[in-house]
């Protein structure tokens, strides 16, 4: 008896969504990012999940900054039909990201391993603008990046 009621009440909480299984984010190694932006790998959507603060302090090249907490008002930039490798500084706002895309049905989310901090710490390339206040206060008022985050 106590079975068939443990496995009604599993059965309940799963249906309603309540023990509904975290978002599947698959790990990328710097390594394997390295190599697909060396290819021009077109189906793979680099984003960077930190304040634009951080992301003008220097963000790996190519990436595009969607702060984490504006992920589900500014879901449409998000590509469903690419690789979405996230990163933030240490995985907690990438995993934060991921579980609003998930929701809203992309299946292709990936997370940087190390994220940016590992990225620095290996000499890997870094994206820096020529005017970082500017590329802020762009950023800020949700406009495009480009021209203002633009490195050298």
């Amino acid at each position: 008896m106590n079975r068939r009621i443990a496995g009604f009440l599993f059965a309940t909480l799963v249906s309603a969504g309540a023990l509904a299984a975290e978002p599947v984010l698959v790990p990328v190694s710097q390594e394997a990012l390295l190599e697909r932006q060396q290819k021009g790998d077109e189906a793979t959507y680099v984003l960077d999940v930190r304040s634009p603060e951080e992301y003008a302090s220097g963000h790996v090249p190519g990436a595009v900054n969607i702060p984490y907490d504006q992920i589900a008002s500014r879901i449409a930039e998000v590509p469903k039909d690419k690789d979405v490798v996230l990163y933030c500084k240490s995985g907690r706002r990438a995993g934060i990201a991921a579980e609003v895309l998930a929701g809203q049905g992309y299946t292709r989310l990936q997370h940087l391993e190390g994220d940016i901090v590992a990225w620095v710490d290996k000499g890997r390339p870094v994206d820096t603008p020529t005017d970082p206040a500017a590329c802020v206060a762009a950023l800020t008022a949700g406009q495009p990046a480009e021209p203002a985050c633009s490195g050298p």
